[in-house]
Parts: structure tokens; C-alpha cells; sequence
């Protein structure tokens, strides 16, 4: 099961167990339980930015994905084009 299902399966209103017992006996820590993903609109848009250069240029590393984006006028810097 993936992280999403798990979460849905744990009842905030149940009487006799606690969501600390409810991670457990499904094998989900609480981190991962309170946990709230972002994504940022920027960074979606950055990705379709990336991809775009890529499918133009498959051959470009993060370095020049990043001077292609500072030249279209995108603030970023390479380590950013790394993750992303």
C-alpha cells in the first residue's frame, strides 16, 4: 500500500485507538502520518520548463538547463535543475 491509502485508513474518531496505535498496526510512522507534501506551483512550471529544453536539447546537462532558463529569465540555479 502506498503512503496516501495508509493515511486513509486511519480514523481520527475512533474510540479506543489512538492514531499513534493506528500507524503502528499498519506499519506507517507518524511523520509520515502528519506529513503534508508541497508542490509549488512554481516548481510545477519549472519542470515543464526543463522538460521542454530537454526534448529540445537531450544532450544538456543541469548546467546549461540552468543558463537556458536564466536566459529565458527563470532565477535558478543549477542545483535546483538537479533536483527538479
Amino acid at each position: 500500500m502506498t503512503v496516501d491509502q495508509k493515511r486513509a485508513i486511519i480514523d481520527l474518531t475512533h474510540g479506543e485507538l489512538s492514531i499513534r496505535a493506528q500507524c503502528a498496526l499498519i506499519g506507517l510512522t507518524r511523520s509520515s502520518y502528519y506529513l503534508e507534501p508541497i508542490e509549488s506551483q512554481d516548481d510545477n512550471e519549472l519542470m515543464r520548463l526543463i522538460d521542454e529544453i530537454y526534448l529540445e536539447h537531450p544532450f544538456y546537462g543541469s548546467r546549461r538547463i540552468a543558463v537556458a532558463l536564466r536566459h529565458g529569465g527563470q532565477i535558478v540555479n543549477r542545483k535546483r535543475v538537479q533536483r527538479l
